[in-house]
């Protein structure tokens, strides 16, 4: 696979080495309507031009995986019309032994792996990978793939070749993992010069694309394309569970218009969970102090998975829409501010609906902070020093993840 990751213009204007890339992000709109974020990638070279794949971006995954094939003796024309063809990783490579016994996917509802010999006498490493949409989890052939990147010598890290049954939304071929793993994609660019900083800058519509930083930036979004986004972050630090590759943050209280709600725990960071999750008693506490600092609003019936509903208009008239932020406050004090734009979510045209999901007493992370909290949110992943900047929502910056100027690179 090659990224379609391009130098910074910031430093593309002299030779390497630069300090960071960039990639387009995506929005999808799955049949629930639940939104999706992928990366555009080259992969196959067909009549003398790329074509591009959607990659959905998982910050969980153990390993990327996409709809390809293997191939022990590749030579020129053996690979079939529009399919990506790689070479296999056998089983009794020390790549398969360590992705089986530490990367491998061990949910319970995962297949043994097993070896199998092809009728030409080969062993393919299987491995697990699980669709993050769905929980379906089958095997799929560990390969070698390649991403070079331009201005650095290729890299060569290992993915898989799953099969095209695993379901995913339409014109979108495979999972990017960006998560802490050793096979994740970051580290098939963890190159000097370039930092292991990684940034994602969701984009609120389908329309227009958001934006994907490698490096330590600078990172620049119009209107003001003086006025780099790191000035306006805010730190906490990145923390790791015993048994997950995802990144999390500590989260002590949430502050609902200056009452505060006691958490003292960990908030995992999904990519692929559409709205933040809430374990039951703290759902309960949160959505009794937001409907009482929302008594002006006209009240709905629930629409699911929403507990909390709101109607848009009073009398035939819409209404202005305006809530109190919800406040994740962190480690040392710092504060995630969740304003109206993502802690609401329009259903339909007359009902809008706090974006906060029950998860049930018995969740596995007491709270999960989903997708549509990253929207127009400026995330900036640092992986040697463990933390994690946020912008609170951009749009209060007048700007959005939607306004990098792509096309500054063919200036």
């Amino acid at each position: 696979m090659i990224p379609t990751i391009i130098p910074n213009q910031t430093t593309s204007q002299y030779p390497p080495p630069y300090t960071s890339f960039f990639a387009p992000i995506h929005k999808h709109t799955d049949e629930a309507l639940n939104s999706l974020y992928t990366l555009q990638i080259m992969t196959t070279y067909t009549n003398m031009q790329f074509t591009h794949s959607n990659f959905l971006i998982d910050l969980d995954a153990p390993l990327t995986w996409h709809d390809c094939i293997v191939q022990w003796n590749m030579y020129l024309g053996s690979c079939p019309d529009n399919t990506l063809c790689t070479s296999p990783v056998s089983c009794d490579e020390y790549q398969c032994t360590e992705a089986r016994t530490s990367y491998s996917n061990k949910s319970p509802y995962c297949p043994r792996v097993k070896n199998t010999t092809t009728s030409e006498g080969n062993c393919p490493c299987s491995v697990n990978v699980l669709n993050p949409i769905d929980g379906q989890c089958v095997q799929a052939l560990l390969n070698y793939d390649t991403n070079p990147t331009p201005g650095f010598y290729a890299a060569f890290s290992n993915a898989a070749c799953a099969p095209s049954s695993l379901i995913l939304p339409a014109n979108v071929t495979g999972v990017m993992a960006f998560s802490s793993s050793p096979f994740a994609f970051p580290v098939s660019l963890d190159q000097p010069p370039l930092k292991r900083t990684f940034s994602l800058c969701f984009p609120s519509t389908t329309a227009a694309p958001g934006i994907l930083f490698y490096g330590t930036g600078p990172y620049y979004l119009l209107p003001q394309s003086n006025v780099d986004i790191r000035t306006s972050l805010s730190y906490t630090r990145l923390l790791q569970h015993p048994g997950s590759f995802g990144y999390f943050v500590s989260v002590s209280s949430i502050v609902i218009k200056t009452r505060s709600i006691d958490v003292n725990t960990t908030a995992k960071l999904s990519t692929t969970e559409p709205y933040t999750t809430l374990r039951t008693d703290i759902y309960t506490r949160v959505v009794r102090r937001f409907s009482r600092v929302t008594k002006r609003l006209e009240p709905a019936d629930p629409v699911a998975p929403f507990g909390l509903c709101f109607n848009t208009s009073t009398n035939g008239t819409k209404v202005k829409f305006r809530v109190p932020d919800i406040g994740f406050v962190l480690q040392d004090g710092k504060k995630w501010a969740i304003s109206t734009a993502n802690s609401m979510k329009l259903v339909t045209q007359d009902v809008v609906c706090l974006a906060l999901v029950d998860g049930g007493s018995a969740s596995e992370h007491a709270i999960v902070i989903g997708s549509y909290q990253f929207e127009d949110n400026f995330l900036l992943f640092d992986l040697e020093n463990l933390n994690l900047g946020f912008s609170n929502s951009l749009l209060r910056m007048q700007t959005s993840c939607a306004n990098f100027n792509f096309t500054m690179v063919s200036a």
